[in-house]
């Protein structure tokens, strides 16, 4: 009787453990996924200065672009944004894209701005849109905000 309370119990033990194993791993794996997905979010901003060409909002070239607000963005992502830029001049340009005045100076790096209308050549009156897309590093580490100047340049 001993040897079959013994095995009784050893195979009420195996369901027991069974269940137990069935309802923590959804948990522990909720609980890690939650610490795996923890975003670090950084506030920004950009001001937009333009040289020789006009930075618009909007496509009639009404709205003069002055600042950018890029919104929160996560390390390891980027944001784009689309502005209107317009030869405002009589002769034809080519335009490309600086920053400047980087606030800590130690963003530059992790953080860049790029876009699609580097070297892109605009007769007097003409508009093209340009996408403008800042890019956070993954690695990105002691920046919580930051702020810098966009420079649009249009040369004869």
């Amino acid at each position: 009787m001993l040897s079959g309370g013994i095995c009784l119990a050893s195979k009420m033990l195996f369901p027991i453990g069974l269940i137990v194993a069935i309802i923590a791993l959804p948990i522990l794996t909720l609980t890690s996924m939650g610490v795996l997905s923890m975003n670090l979010t950084i506030p920004s901003s950009g001001d937009v200065t333009a040289i020789n060409v006009g930075a618009y909002s909007d496509s009639a070239c009404t709205n003069e672009l002055t600042s950018i607000d890029w919104g929160t963005i996560s390390p390891g992502s980027s944001e784009d944004v689309i502005i209107y830029l317009k030869n405002t001049g009589n002769a034809q340009i080519t335009l490309s894209v600086t920053t400047n005045n980087w606030t800590p100076v130690e963003a530059n790096g992790p953080i860049t701005l790029s876009w699609n209308e580097e070297n892109t050549k605009l007769n007097p009156d003409q508009i093209t849109s340009a996408t403008l897309t800042l890019s956070i590093s993954e690695s990105i580490n002691g920046i919580a905000h930051f702020s810098f100047g966009i420079v649009i340049t249009g040369t004869e």
